[in-house]
């Protein structure tokens, strides 16, 4: 009996650490058919979350009702939907019913949310169950993982790292094993951005396919470059299991504003060759040398397996990335972050540099940008771009987006093009200090918030000794002050992942989905 008893905790620990293993897919098998329960998945993953939060700090709350929800699924006669019994992470921004959402601000710890965010009331609707909530920057504003309300998060990968940013908690839990499926937001890159840092799986649908409804966010009026929810995930099928989930009815009902388009399994599940353009660098932001050669590797890869690759130059970059996203996303000369965000708020050292260029009146823009052009005028152009200054000059803007949304569609339509292959970023995981000065890397996911193109990014490779070594003889833009921040930050990052970026045409997720199924099919890491 003595013997049998002392096994016991060994047998429970070996038990779990099997479950944390599982894919989406064999989770939702297994509670389906009885062979698990919700509870014993709940605590499986309240236990490895807990454990790697003491190392990461990627937690900012646990969700109060998760184990009385367990207990009350492994009573019904019927599973729920498809994630019946599923644990799920959320961003900090997404609200719960009770709890406070913060956004990293001390101002509103003690305003609690008066009701779940839509996609969570859908995810209970599924059968999912809510558990932990996880860490963002102040106020969502750069791509580090730090606030004076939860602290820093680091990249489980290395330390010294940025998980990325803003839903960089969500990235570094479901990468060190403490979730298997999370939800995030994605302005600029926030899903995308933390994905490939962490080596995981990120992707932002089309604004209005899923709800945004019961998300805070940093600009709530911000026109032109769209925010959406997306979802992170150890893989492609668990990605597309998470949003199978959310487009049905319930969603639908709970939103209306929302397009009622349910998942298309059979685009999804196409094995049909693909005409897919490629592109490896944007010349107003080139990126490292590993982020081109990932490009490359899974080019090749595709090729072979029958695909045919079509080299693409993205029309006009640079007016798109300073001209259009730039000038959108200051239109307010940073009113919004400063008064909303930050007023009365210990500014966290990763902003120091970055708020003040936000409120830069335009007089000093001016001259900066005249002083800094002989030198670095890409820099110059970035800082000294004319702000908005009236209704007219913000619609003239808005109907500039629109001509060029048409401009890019109508050059991917010359090449008969169905997806698009790019970098994820500018770079691999960057240390937090540069994240707020080394904006130019955000270029490769922002133009598609511009776009309001569905775009998921997948892992294929990790840096290399020799893309080490290439970064020598790396001048990016011209060697102007983001590429030494750039090429500084990027130093020593050997074996961090390298993913690349899938990109579709509006509404046309399950294409871009599974065109990252196929490279992380093709190219496994």
């Amino acid at each position: 009996m003595c013997s049998i008893i002392s096994t016991q905790p060994a047998a429970q620990a070996a038990r779990r650490r099997k479950i944390q293993s599982l894919t989406l897919t064999q989770l939702t098998q297994q509670l389906g058919d009885g062979q698990l329960s919700a509870v014993q998945v709940l605590q499986a993953f309240q236990e490895k979350a807990t454990a790697v939060n003491e190392e990461l700090n990627c937690l900012t709350e646990p969700i109060p009702d998760a184990l009385v929800r367990a207990q009350n699924l492994d009573v019904v006669d019927q599973p729920l939907g498809i994630l019946h019994g599923v644990p799920v992470s959320v961003k900090e921004n997404y609200n719960i019913k009770g709890m406070v959402t913060t956004m990293g601000v001390t101002k509103y710890l003690g305003t609690p949310a008066g009701e779940d965010a839509v996609i969570v009331q859908v995810l209970r609707k599924q059968g999912a169950v809510p558990f932990v909530k996880t860490n963002v920057p102040q106020g969502l504003v750069n791509f580090s993982c730090s606030n004076p309300v939860f602290g820093t998060t680091v990249n489980p990968l290395d330390p010294t790292r940025s998980p990325g940013g803003s839903s960089g908690g969500e990235a570094a839990l479901i990468r060190a094993g403490g979730s298997v499926l999370g939800f995030g937001t994605d302005g600029a890159g926030s899903v995308r951005g933390p994905a490939h840092f962490c080596g995981i799986c990120g992707f932002k649908p089309t604004a209005l396919r899923i709800s945004g409804r019961g998300l805070s966010k940093t600009y709530p009026g911000l026109p032109g470059v769209i925010s959406s929810p997306g979802l992170l995930a150890r893989d492609v099928d668990s990605l597309a299991l998470g949003l199978k989930a959310l487009l049905v009815p319930d969603m639908f009902q709970l939103d209306p504003r929302v397009v009622p388009i349910p998942f298309q399994q059979e685009t999804y599940e196409d094995n049909q060759p693909m005409r897919i353009g490629y592109f490896t660098t944007l010349p107003c932001c080139p990126p490292t040398p590993s982020m081109g050669r990932a490009v490359i590797m899974a080019k090749e890869a595709l090729e072979k397996a029958g695909h045919t690759l079509v080299a693409f130059d993205p029309p006009d970059d640079s007016r798109a990335l300073i001209d259009l996203t730039t000038r959108l996303m200051t239109a307010d000369n940073g009113e919004t972050v400063s008064k909303k965000w930050l007023k009365d708020e210990v500014i966290h050292e990763y902003l120091e540099k970055q708020v003040p260029l936000l409120k830069m009146p335009h007089f000093l823009r001016k001259i900066q940008g005249f002083l800094l052009k002989p030198f670095w005028p890409r820099v110059a152009k970035m800082i000294s771009h004319r702000l908005i200054g009236s209704i007219f000059d913000l619609w003239q803007r808005l109907e500039e987006r629109e001509k060029y949304k048409e401009q890019f569609q109508n050059e991917l339509k010359k090449k008969d093009i169905d997806v698009l292959l790019c970098p994820a970023f500018g770079m691999p995981a960057c240390k937090p200090e540069h994240a707020g000065m080394a904006v130019g890397a955000l270029a490769y996911c922002s133009i598609f918030n511009l776009l309001d193109f569905p775009a998921g990014v997948v892992p294929v490779t990790m840096v290399t000794e020799e893309d080490d070594r290439l970064l020598d003889d790396w001048h990016g833009y011209g060697n102007d002050l983001m590429d030494k921040i750039i090429k500084e930050t990027t130093r020593g990052a050997v074996g961090l992942p390298v993913a690349v970026q899938c990109v579709a045409l509006p509404w046309q997720e399950e294409k871009c989905l599974r065109l990252m199924k196929e490279v992380e099919t093709l190219c496994p890491v």
